[in-house]
């Protein structure tokens, strides 16, 4: 074994101690607040956001699909990770200056950030994939990303559920279900709503809009490219 995947190893070991730590106090308190928050919100708003988050990544999925890099087969890891960082680097800094003008245009174009946003960050994650070796092309591959993006963007206690779907993966994937539609689509725009409310609220706010929405889409962008670099490596440092 060569100094880097030792390395790597090492990193992917932190990462995945990360992943199982129990809940927080802050958060556990922090999470029961957005739950009771969550539950004064009536259940038709709830169903059409629901709708809304899963027909915007569904369509963001079928399109990507298509135009992603294919599949990298002869690389050392590496060589894969130097390309995977870079990679990581350009989308962070996309979603920078995406975040910074629609957080300058005030609450209109505020909202207009969450699809183009949505959109960035999973392009990232189709080229990540591909860097890796994988063909996301496959539905399994696709649904792995899903898997990958929620376990970014969820509470501790979330995390300590799927850290053990990604980790047993090829197990996993045998009882998946047969299409998107039966994913749990809930429980993940929940998560992600959580997650990114309070990082992402000030970018509607005028003046300091530009700035939040710069740094948030930066280190939001960063943090989903190290969980997608530890998940993937789950699979080829076996």
């Amino acid at each position: 074994m060569d100094n880097y995947t030792n390395y790597a190893q090492a990193e992917l070991g932190l990462w995945r101690y990360q992943m199982k730590k129990p809940p927080s106090f802050t958060g556990r308190v922090t999470h029961g607040v957005q739950s009771k928050i969550n539950d004064w919100i009536p259940e038709k708003v709830h169903l059409a956001i629901t709708a809304a988050i899963e027909n915007m990544v569904k369509a963001v999925i079928s399109g990507s699909s298509w135009i992603v890099p294919k599949p990298h087969e002869s690389l050392s890891l590496k060589q894969r990770e130097f390309k995977v960082r870079n990679r990581i680097k350009w989308y962070r800094n996309t979603a920078s200056v995406e975040g910074a003008v629609t957080g300058a245009g005030g609450i209109l174009l505020g909202f207009a950030d969450f699809p183009a946003f949505l959109t960035i960050k999973m392009k990232m994650l189709f080229d990540i994939a591909a860097l890796y070796g994988f063909d996301t092309k496959n539905y399994q591959e696709r649904l792995f990303l899903l898997y990958i993006f929620q376990i970014s963007f969820s509470t501790q206690s979330r995390r300590n559920d799927l850290i053990g779907l990604l980790e047993n993966w090829d197990s996993y994937r045998h009882d998946l279900p047969e299409d998107l539609g039966a994913f749990d689509w809930r429980t993940f725009q929940l998560d992600y709503r959580d997650y990114i409310d309070l990082a992402k609220l000030a970018q509607l706010v005028p003046i300091i809009g530009a700035g939040v929405g710069a740094i948030a889409n930066y280190r939001l962008t960063e943090h989903l490219g190290k969980n997608a670099m530890n998940a993937f490596r789950l699979r080829v440092l076996k």
